[in-house]
């Protein structure tokens, strides 16, 4: 095919400008429509698999974040607890040396209430339930309902069997409750 090409004069400023046939100029701006279009393309594809390689690497850190952070989670009460670890030891020594109960007792006292203080200080709190209070199915567990044996507690707790606990007001053990009927 013969390209028409023709001189014009362009009177608005004064130069001389080629112009093309129409044939031939969707024939460029084809090829060139098509060779944008595939470097665009080829431009997509590097960014996106730039894009899912950062993002691999991202998820890979932080599942070994996690795994990390949960390996060390409990060091903090690990460490808490093995001062009571030396108490019970402690206790055990002396329980052979004497045998006075009420120093033993005392000495089991002391461990308990340092225990238990550790413990709210991590934010393990009891679920407080006794003799006659509401039975609530968010906190407390009913393992059996007998016979109320006073008026006025029908369908509260009759006897506690195992305490429950919360962590940061999340019910961690469900109180085990008898109820009356």
């Amino acid at each position: 095919m013969a390209k028409s090409k023709k001189v014009t004069d362009n009177k608005a400023n004064g130069q001389d400008t080629e112009s093309i046939s129409p044939k031939t100029e969707k024939r460029v701006k084809k090829t060139d429509n098509k060779e944008s279009l595939e470097a665009e393309l080829l431009e997509s594809k590097d960014k996106y698999l730039r894009l899912y390689s950062e993002f691999e690497n991202f998820r890979r850190r932080t599942a070994k974040e996690k795994l990390e952070l949960i390996g060390s989670a409990n060091e903090g009460l690990i460490q808490s607890l093995l001062p009571i670890i030396d108490d019970f030891e402690r206790a055990g020594k002396s329980m052979t040396d004497e045998m006075d109960i009420k120093s033993i007792r005392e000495g089991v006292d002391l461990i308990y209430n340092k225990f238990k203080n550790i413990l709210e200080l991590k934010g393990v709190k009891k679920i407080e339930a006794g003799k006659g209070s509401d039975f609530d199915v968010e906190l407390h567990e009913a393992i059996t309902q007998i016979p109320a044996p006073e008026e006025g507690l029908q369908g509260k707790i009759v006897d506690v069997v195992e305490n429950g606990y919360q962590l940061n007001d999340k019910v961690i053990r469900f109180a085990k409750v008898v109820t009356g009927a």
